[in-house]
């Protein structure tokens, strides 16, 4: 019978990647289940032989019949790996096939074939094709891979037949699925030779550009323009084409510039730089100094803004989600959006949020960007040295860079975003300028809106920032940049504020970082009570938030490991957990002696409690001071020294010691302020009387040589500090009063808070049990 009147049914593998010639063989990678199990009905068989058929269109899967291509080959499986439900398959290809009739559809493809040999002819135009084709071969191998042009001549004398020479050529040029099914379709080989011959003398011209294209680069090439050798080979491709050689870059910028809305100056400007632009070669250093300088330009919302949300009512509603009190801060917030409701023209207020560490001053800038519907972004101005991070650098320099506020303007992409400047109290100064200067002219209503950064060297506009800045105090502030902001000022938590804020924010929030759910972890307020006494202090809650978030944490390691049951964390728990106890608070001393007193200090981490003691010396300095203490601090021991002892008889005191030695307890912490002139005043009169104060009174004030007591900052701070020591009188300066406004209602009422004049009035407070109405002397 005639070898192509023979028929025989096998298993089809369809194929999406690549056709597999005669004679050759190639490795294929099975996923898709019904070609899994044609590939196992193959090997159940003893032939172990395949159909291979390429599919027309290679997304779809499970293809029927019709979606095959009707030539293909028949193909022995080699090599069978197995990766779970993937098969990886080394197939030999073996003879041409058409497809009879496809016999099966389901579980997988069946089809009954038949060989189709390709038509061998024997002739002088067939000896004549395969020598072009083989010298066609030899030109695209020394274009494309000289490493093997040269053992061309023995795939051609390897005796494999020259059809499998022009199969493996094929493979060579790696032709795209639709080619090499063509080739495999041409019936003889003279038609198969001028397929081949036709891909090669395509891919030959190709290559040939490509040369042509990258020898004029590099004939153009400098050892100065090797940075720029991408965009020679793009022009050199652009003009080959017939396209010319526009700057794709300028292109873009032309496009950006015709959508924009700019100034007509800023326009114009823009335009004669474009120009210049142009005109520059690509390897010219000014070339990308203009490029970057029109980028950043075009870029600038100049006209860009988003619309305030000026709801009064939303903005209390965002606010208080995320920030516990504050009340003051929240109604400045609600004040200034009412006035940009009725006045759309007033200028934005440039407000400066002062407090220690840790209070929420730069997560209120969020909020209230979030209550605004403004786009937020922030920088730090801490350890800032030179005004060019400000204002930006010139473009003569190298590496210039615009200002940080410029940089913020373009990132929020809105011409009245918010921005916060943080740390503005620990800006520097040195040889290469003055930052706080250059802050002036941005944070001034009256300047800002013709602001001129050196890098963007055009005028813009800020007046429409609401510009926020934090500090942890005024005093580094410098006067003429103070004044131009209003102040704010966010004083430390007590106890109850800070059980609050962990149980309304961090505590639920740590819970879910930590991937737990709301019944999976409790923590009772005694518990939290002692984690903020014993493990943190603080000012703020930035470490008791880590504490929660530790807690959190260790909790949440045996629920990963299959544990169910919830979790409630107690004061017992804590050892084990967030290891000893840090912090111990200063304890009421039971019995003073005489020449101590009780005195109160303001850190960053809050308040604190602060003994003073004095002794007397049989000889020595007249008066020695320990403890690390400052000059000012030392000022006011001298001052207050001088005072009582200039009024030793109103104060009965029968006799001075020839030295006095004054120490603060806790020498290895520094200490400093005038704040301790009422305290030492107090134990020195102690000392010289031989009266006991009283041990639960302490007391603050600066002391001058003519008896007055002055205020004195940190008040809310100190008296929580007294009261978490269990002191529950505090002497204090009487226009302190005022600022018992910021103190929770339940302190004031637990607290004995005596407001004082003069010295005599401290003194009085402190050996008495007598409150001080009022004191007329002068």
């Amino acid at each position: 019978m005639d070898s192509q009147s023979q028929t025989y049914t096998l298993p089809v593998l369809p194929l999406k990647n690549a056709v597999c010639f005669p004679g050759l063989a190639m490795p294929v990678t099975i996923q898709d289940p019904a070609a899994v199990h044609a590939v196992e009905a193959a090997l159940a068989d003893d032939l172990k032989r395949v159909a291979l058929f390429v599919q027309k269109n290679i997304n779809q899967t499970n293809p029927r019949g019709n979606d095959l291509y009707s030539i293909g080959t028949t193909a022995n499986l080699t090599v069978v790996a197995r990766f779970g439900s993937t098969l990886q398959v080394i197939i030999q290809s073996l003879e041409r096939v058409e497809v009879v009739h496809f016999t099966q559809q389901q579980p997988f493809l069946k089809a009954q074939v038949r060989p189709a040999p390709v038509t061998t002819r024997q002739s002088v135009e067939s000896e004549a094709l395969q020598r072009e084709v083989l010298d066609l071969s030899g030109q695209y191998l020394a274009l494309s891979n000289p490493d093997v042009e040269h053992k061309l001549p023995l795939v051609v004398a390897s005796g494999v037949g020259f059809m499998v020479t022009v199969y493996t050529l094929a493979k060579l040029l790696q032709l795209d699925l639709a080619k090499e099914q063509a080739l495999l379709e041409a019936p003889d080989d003279n038609q198969a030779m001028s397929t081949l011959r036709g891909f090669l003398r395509h891919e030959i011209q190709i290559l040939e550009v490509r040369k042509k294209i990258s020898d004029r680069a590099n004939d153009t090439m400098s050892k100065e323009q090797h940075d720029y050798i991408l965009r020679e080979q793009i022009r050199a491709m652009q003009q080959e084409l017939g396209e010319g050689t526009p700057e794709t870059e300028t292109s873009g910028l032309r496009e950006k510039l015709a959508q924009s809305s700019l100034p007509e100056s800023i326009q114009a400007e823009v335009e004669k730089e474009m120009s210049r632009l142009e005109q520059l070669p690509s390897s010219s250093p000014e070339h990308q100094v203009l490029l970057s300088h029109l980028s950043l330009t075009l870029d600038l919302p100049w006209d860009r803004v988003t619309t305030d949300n000026l709801d009064l009512q939303n903005a209390r509603q965002v606010l208080d989600e995320d920030h516990y009190n504050l009340k003051e801060i929240k109604e400045r917030i609600v004040e200034q959006l009412a006035v940009m409701k009725l006045n759309p023209q007033a200028k934005s207020p440039i407000l400066c949020l002062v407090g220690p560490p840790g209070v929420g001053k730069t997560s209120l800038g969020h909020s209230i960007a979030r209550a605004l519907d403004r786009k937020f972004d922030r920088f730090s101005l801490g350890g800032m040295h030179d005004e060019a991070e400000l204002r930006g650098h010139r473009r003569t320099y190298i590496g210039a860079m615009p200002g940080r506020v410029i940089q913020s303007i373009r990132r929020a992409g809105t011409k009245n975003p918010l921005i916060m400047l943080d740390e503005i109290d620990k800006l520097g100064h040195d040889f290469r300028g003055d930052p706080a200067s250059a802050l002036m002219e941005i944070l001034d209503p009256e300047q800002n809106n013709t602001f001129h950064d050196n890098y963007l060297d055009l005028p813009f506009d800020l007046s429409k920032v609401f510009f926020i800045t934090t500090a942890n105090t005024v005093d580094a502030i410098p006067k003429p940049l103070l004044d131009r902001m209003e102040t704010l000022h966010l004083s430390g938590y007590s106890d109850e504020e800070k059980i609050e804020i962990a149980n309304r924010y961090l505590f639920p929030r740590q819970r879910s970082e930590a991937g737990l759910q709301d019944d999976q972890l409790f923590l009772p307020e005694e518990t939290l009570a002692t984690i903020i006494r014993r493990y943190t202090r603080e000012a703020g809650v930035r470490e008791l938030e880590r504490m929660l978030g530790r807690l959190a944490r260790k909790v949440a390691v045996p629920f990963a490991q299959g544990e169910t049951s919830p979790s409630t964390i107690g004061i017992s728990d804590l050892p084990e957990m967030l290891g000893p106890e840090r912090f111990f608070a200063e304890q009421l001393r039971k019995n003073l002696l005489p020449g101590v007193a009780t005195g109160l200090a303001w850190t960053e981490a809050g308040g604190d409690v602060l003994y003073i003691e004095a002794i007397e010396l049989p000889e020595g300095e007249k008066l020695t001071m320990t403890g690390h203490l400052g000059e000012v601090m030392k000022e006011s021991a001298i001052a207050a020294n001088s005072y009582v002892l200039s009024h030793c008889q109103e104060f009965d005191i029968k006799k001075t010691a020839e030295a006095v030695h004054i120490h603060v307890p806790a020498g290895a912490i520094p200490k400093d302020g005038p704040s301790a002139g009422v305290t030492i005043a107090t134990a020195l009169a102690s000392l010289y009387t031989g009266r006991v104060v009283r041990n639960d009174t302490a007391m603050t004030g600066e002391i001058t040589l003519s008896g007055l007591v002055l205020p004195v900052g940190g008040v809310k701070e100190k008296i929580l500090a007294a009261r978490r020591a269990g002191i529950k009188r505090v002497i204090l300066p009487r226009e302190n009063q005022k600022d018992l406004t910021s103190l929770p209602d339940e302190v004031k009422a637990e607290m004995d808070l005596i407001f004082v004049e003069r010295i005599e009035d401290v003194l009085f407070a402190a050996f008495t049990s007598e409150h001080i109405e009022e004191t007329s002397q002068q």
